[in-house]
């Protein structure tokens, strides 16, 4: 058995943290979610502009290692918008897996849950990415998901979990 961590990333509000706990649902051995926003204040995030965002994402990147590397399943739930943070994630990981949720920004704007959206637009958080910070797809993502309850994508992610002897 390895460890691997599988990357969900997309905009805010797109079903990252969904489908990570539909992914964990659907495995046959133990795993973990690490979701960004409970994993702020524990990693010391220290804000939202770039220098604060990179080191966060790499925090992120080797927690999410140093637990693949001990044979875990970890589902990272998080948007890391440059393609950048995800290709260091990669490299640092046993196995990594990316999925990209393909959601639009007009649906997660609809949804938008916690009014990041909506204070974005207003000027008052100027670092959501999407509006006012970049947002990157992947070129070439493992997985594409277009929703949090995509059960196609689901299937998928297990389907090379279980092939990768994870």
């Amino acid at each position: 058995m390895t460890g691997t961590v599988v990357w969900i990333t997309g905009l805010p509000a797109s079903g990252k943290s969904t489908l990570a706990g539909r992914v964990r649902a659907r495995l046959q051995r133990p795993s973990l979610i690490l979701e960004s926003d409970e994993m702020r204040p524990i990693l010391g995030a220290g804000g939202y502009d770039e220098p604060a965002r990179d080191a966060f994402y790499h925090r992120l990147a080797l927690l999410a290692s140093l637990l693949a590397d001990q044979d875990q399943v970890v589902i990272v739930a998080a948007t890391a918008g440059r393609a950048a943070y995800r290709e260091r994630a990669r490299r640092l990981a046993p196995g990594f897996i990316e999925v990209w949720l393909s959601t639009p920004l007009e649906e997660v704007e609809r949804r938008d849950p916690k009014g990041i959206y909506a204070r974005a637009r207003r000027g008052e958080a100027p670092d959501v990415p999407g509006v006012g910070a970049p947002y990157e797809p992947p070129a070439a993502p493992d997985v594409v998901a277009t929703g949090g309850l995509d059960d196609e994508a689901v299937g998928e992610i297990v389907r090379r979990l279980e092939e990768n002897g994870t």
